[in-house]
């Protein structure tokens, strides 16, 4: 729109013409929004907000007397309060160069009065509280003029020919030359430890893998071996099973022959001489019965011989007493007495002759056991024959 005019965000729109603005300002300030201007009757221009640096390159001298060239770069901006803008806007709006020119004096001569009441070392060493002091003592100039400082860093500090800084510093370039040796030494230490380790490693992860290597190799060659022996070991196994059944079956063929020929020779034999056995005892047993039999059919013979002979020995033995003077004490008792004492004689006798043809003892032949004495005991006859 025509007249309606809108500052950058890095800028501050200052308007002169109409009324003034806050405390007295000959403009008013607008940022962050735009705002309707009119032509001829006003007046636009920008002051500018953003990041400015300056440069400080100033010989001081310390409380020692010892001059030193310090370099310093100084970041500063406008403020971004309206009495910082209306302050600003006022020095530099015209030329706005300036603000670098003029914050490089102030703090060229801030850095001269702050490094007069400080040593070479304390300067050295402690750059930090220098730039610190700088800007505490520079922050209320810097406020007039409506300008902040937003850092302040000491790039260098050069002592010229003069050679103080480097003299300070030789012992601790010095020491630090100890330190780095030693740290060197320790790193060359640690670096030959490590290459022995590795080398160590090395030969171990060489001397394992030379193993493993043998082993699998001696497993391979076990596992050829084992292949190759796997055909003849298999036909040996197959041929010994064959011998183990042929021989099973030799053994079953004799076992059965075994049978066989028992059944076929030793049983007929055993029964031919069983029987044969059987014929010896009954033929024996014959032979004796016969024996015994022809024995005892020739007892009863002579048995019967001696029967029929024995009225015959009777008769010898009574011719005997023909002549013999008999006297007869009881009568006709006496008489029986005496044929049965012949009696028994001839008994006697024949008892006799059959125990010397061999009959056995104890048999009864009907003899008197008293030995024939022709005494007949138990009657009162007495028959004496003188």
């Amino acid at each position: 729109m025509f007249g309606y005019r809108v500052p950058a965000p890095d800028q501050a729109m200052l308007i002169s013409g109409g009324r003034r603005g806050q405390g007295g300002a000959p403009f008013r300030v607008v940022t962050g929004h735009g705002k309707f201007v009119l032509p001829v009757f006003r007046k636009v221009r920008f002051l500018t907000l953003a990041m400015c640096e300056a440069e400080v390159a100033e010989t001081c001298v310390t409380r020692q007397g010892i001059a030193l060239t310090v370099r310093a770069v100084i970041a500063f901006k406008v403020g971004n309060d309206t009495e910082s803008v209306v302050n600003a806007g006022q020095r530099f709006l015209s030329d706005q160069d300036q603000m670098s020119v003029l914050t490089g004096r102030i703090f060229a001569g801030h850095l001269r009065s702050i490094i007069g009441s400080m040593t070479v070392e304390e300067i050295v060493t402690e750059r930090q509280k220098l730039a610190t002091e700088v800007l505490e003592t520079s922050k209320t100039e810097m406020a007039k003029i409506g300008l902040i400082v937003d850092s302040l860093q000491i790039q260098s500090i050069d002592d010229g020919e003069t050679g103080y800084i480097e003299a300070m510093s030789a012992p601790h370039k010095a020491a630090i030359q100890r330190q780095a040796q030693i740290a060197q030494a320790k790193a060359t230490q640690a670096s030959v430890e490590a290459q022995q380790e590795a080398a160590r490693n090395q030969a171990e992860y060489s001397r394992q893998t030379a193993v493993v290597q043998a082993e699998y190799n001696a497993e391979v060659d076990r596992a050829q071996a084992h292949a190759a022996q796997a055909g003849p070991l298999a036909q040996a196994h197959a041929q010994q099973e064959v011998l183990a059944a042929q021989t099973e079956l030799a053994e079953r063929a004799a076992r059965l022959r075994q049978q066989e020929l028992v059944a076929e020779v030793v049983k007929p034999a055993e029964a031919e001489a069983e029987r044969i056995r059987l014929l010896a005892l009954a033929e024996a047993e014959r032979m004796k019965i016969q024996a015994e039999a022809a024995a005892s059919h020739d007892r009863v013979a002579l048995d019967r011989m001696l029967i029929d002979q024995l009225p015959q020995i009777v008769k010898e033995a009574s011719a005997g007493l023909a002549n013999a003077n008999v006297n007869v004490l009881n009568g006709t008792d006496g008489l029986g007495e005496i044929a049965a004492g012949l009696v028994g004689q001839g008994l006697t006798i024949l008892d006799s002759v059959r125990r010397n043809l061999g009959t056995p003892d104890g048999q009864d032949t009907g003899a008197d056991k008293n030995g024939g004495s022709g005494t007949a005991n138990g009657h009162s006859g007495r028959v004496e024959i003188e």
